[in-house]
Parts: structure tokens; sequence; C-alpha cells
């Protein structure tokens, strides 16, 4: 509105006259025909008005009951899906970073990130499938070296758990490997070895071992949804390592794990060739056999911890990146992103300038490692590393930075434990 009121020019009142046209005077009342005109026009903008407010109404309740429908068509939907996940969990496992699965799922509470039931176990000898978890429980089935199975329940120290074939029985879970990313799942896992191997002698290649694939240790994981390495250590030594990880990513870092077990086959090729090496190449000689070093301090030439299952070779990273992530209805951490720490010498790369220590202690001690001095190429990163290592129980080789054995775990380990086996199978499940 302007303001001004409805008078002319000349200040005069403007009043229809009985044709409807504007005249200019005083005011005069109106005559019949006009105030009937006006009556049915109040009456025909009262009907529209009317008309309109039931169309909107109308409007207005439609989509009440279509909104309604739609609730009611989502509600149905997610419970159908519910059901079918819930229907899932026993076969397959939920992979899923929505928030719907994370929301309903919870975090595991106990020594490892994931349960132990539904990972991939390993026999690491010949091990007895008994029908009861007692040692006096009679045999239903002999587990092969390095057969794998399903665990699918833990009890005092036992682990039921089913073969490939179907048996099924128990086993004494303490001298058994376990799939590592089965129950840890926050480490990031590199076997470089079973696609690239890494191994130098002081930064020479080593011919049929740098940049080979020595073995197979990547195929397809249900229980986290795609293909992942498989990497197994003694069951104890899982809990250490897993502890070790939950220090590293309380201050923003993850382990990265190259290897765990190594078979035997590979372990002889890899010493063979370096030997080889030894004889036509004076400094990768130099690097390894220069006291108080010897070969067998960076590859033994015979069995070594890691076919018996209590060693890693590990690097460490700070996050960058990281997601949670669902399987079977537990909650889990999956570092996505990862920007290694520059460390003495690349890992697998032996010689001198990767001792951890600036002399060799007894492999078989756990505390001997501390009363020797730290390697003059010991660098912050390494140190950092060793300090997660130690703090849960593992312990340092002198010769090599990257490399950890769990001397507990090594106490259940017998003249069995030859590693002459790879680990040729996944069958993990969901929890």
């Amino acid at each position: 509105m302007s303001g001004k009121s409805n008078r002319s020019a000349r200040g005069a009142v403007e009043v229809p006259d009985r044709l409807g046209r504007a005249a200019t005077g005083t005011r005069i009342a109106p005559a019949p025909i006009i105030l009937r005109a006006r009556r049915r026009d109040r009456a025909h903008r009262r009907r529209r008005r009317r008309a309109r407010a039931i169309a909107l109404v109308g409007i207005c309740t439609l989509a009440l009951v279509g909104m309604l429908a739609l609730e009611t068509l989502a509600s149905a939907i997610d419970d159908g899906i519910a059901s079918s996940d819930d229907g899932a969990v026993a076969s397959a496992p939920i992979i899923s970073d929505t928030g719907d699965a994370l929301s309903r799922a919870v975090a595991f509470e106990g020594t490892l990130e994931l349960p132990v039931a539904g990972a991939t176990g390993y026999a690491g000898t010949s091990e007895l499938l008994r029908s009861e978890a007692t040692l006096d429980a009679a045999a239903v089935a002999t587990l092969d070296p390095g057969s794998a199975f399903t665990i699918r329940e833990e009890r005092d120290g036992w682990w039921r758990v089913r073969t490939p074939a179907g048996a099924e029985g128990w086993v004494h879970s303490e001298g058994c490997f376990i799939n590592l990313p089965d129950v840890i799942p926050s480490i990031v896992y590199d076997d470089t070895n079973a696609y690239d191997s890494r191994f130098t002698v002081a930064g020479t290649a080593i011919p049929g071992v740098t940049d080979s694939t020595l073995y197979v240790a990547r195929r397809h994981n249900a229980r986290l949804g795609g293909d992942a390495f498989d990497m197994a250590v003694l069951y104890p030594m899982a809990e250490r390592i897993c502890a070790a990880q939950r220090a590293a990513l309380a201050d923003g870092y993850t382990l990265v794990i190259y290897e765990g077990f190594r078979p035997y086959d590979v372990q002889v090729q890899v010493a063979q060739a370096v030997q080889e090496l030894m004889r036509t190449d004076a400094a990768a000689r130099v690097a390894v056999s220069t006291p108080p070093w010897s070969i067998d301090w960076f590859i033994a030439t015979r069995l070594s911890n890691h076919q018996q299952g209590y060693a890693i070779d590990t690097s460490l990273a700070r996050v960058t990146a990281s997601e949670e992530r669902v399987a079977g209805g537990y909650r889990y951490t999956r570092v996505t992103g990862y920007v290694e720490l520059a460390m003495p010498t690349g890992v697998h790369e032996l010689g001198s300038a990767a001792a951890a220590l600036s002399r060799p202690v007894s492999v078989m001690s756990d505390a001997a490692w501390r009363q020797v001095p730290a390697a003059a190429g010991m660098n912050e990163a390494a140190r950092l590393l060793q300090s997660y290592a130690t703090d849960a129980g593992l312990t340092p080789l002198a010769s090599e930075w990257w490399h950890f054995n769990d001397l507990a775990s090594a106490s259940v380990v017998d003249d069995g434990y030859t590693g002459r086996f790879t680990l040729a199978a996944n069958v993990s499940e969901a929890p």
C-alpha cells in the first residue's frame, strides 16, 4: 500500500453510480441492483474461499496419507532387511559402513578386536581332533600340519572347529595358528613375499628372490568381505600383537605387518640365494657376515621361528584415514590411509645397517636385549615401534629392527613344528 486514501485529486469521495461507473460527488445510497450485485459477489467470493479451503484440506489429507504410506513401506523394507541380515549372520558377514549397520553393531570386548569364532585357524603340527574339550576324549580325526579349519567356539583353552570336509571336534588352542586379519583387522597387512619380495642384501637384489612371488597368501576372506592376506601366528601371540596395535592406534599409528608364518621351503630358498650372492658380491658378503654378525642373524639357513609361528616382521605407520566397518554385528576399525615412518633400512633389507642392537644377544632371552645399547642406526621411528612391541610382551631380534618374537608362545613349540606346509585356504566366517 502507498499510504494514500482513495480520494480524488480534488478531495471528493469516489462512489459508483447505479451502473457501476465511478462518479465524483457526495455519498449516495446504492441502488437495489447494486446491493444485489454486491451480495452475489460476496456470496461468490465466499463460495470460492470455501472451495479453496476444501481443496487445500483435501490436498493436505492426501499428502499425509501418502507420507504415512511411505513410512509404512519403508518400515516394512527395513524389517525385511533386518530379517535378511539376521539370517545372513550364520552364513555370511555383514560388511557395511552405512549408518544403519553401524548403529546396530557393537564393539567386541576382549583381548582381540573381533571374536575368534568364525576365524580361520591352522594346525601348526599334527593335531588330534577330539570329541570333547579334554585330553582323554576320543579322537575323531587327525589334522595334518597346515590344515585349515573354521573356529566355531572357544572354551577353557580349547577350540571347537570344523574342517572344510565337515569334520567337527576340539583342539587345544594354544598350539594352533590363527589368521591375524580375522581377529585384528585394524592392522595393515602387506605380505610382500606373496607378490613382490623386498628381500635384498644391503640394497642389492637377490637373484630369484627380489621382486618375486615366493608363495601365495592373498585370497578371498568372507569374514572381511574381500580379498586379504592370510597371515598366521600362534594364537597366544595374537593377543600380544593386538595389545601393541591398540597402543599404536591410541597415538595415531598402526602396525604394518609384512610377514608372520613363512613356509620352510621359502626360508631355505632365500637363505641359499643369499649365500650364492655372497660368493659373487663382496659388498653383500660384508653386509651380512662382518663380525659380530653372521648370515644366520639375517636369514636363518635352517628352521626359523617364522615357521614355528612366534615371529612377525613389522613396521610402523602414521594413520591418515580410517573407517568403521561391521562384521557379523561387531564394529571394528579399518585403516584406509597411512604413511610409513622412515626406518633405518627398508623391511627385509638384510645387513648390519638393519640391526636393532649394537651386538647379538640370545634369541631365547626376553631380557638380554635390555642390557645392550641400541645400534647406531636405530632412529626415533624404530625405537617407537620397538616400544609398542616390547611393552606388549614381544622381544626384538638383535639383527633386524622389524623382527619381533613371542617367547612365551615359543614354550608350546616342539619338534613337530617344521613349517613344511603353506597356508592353502581361508575358511573364515562372520563372528
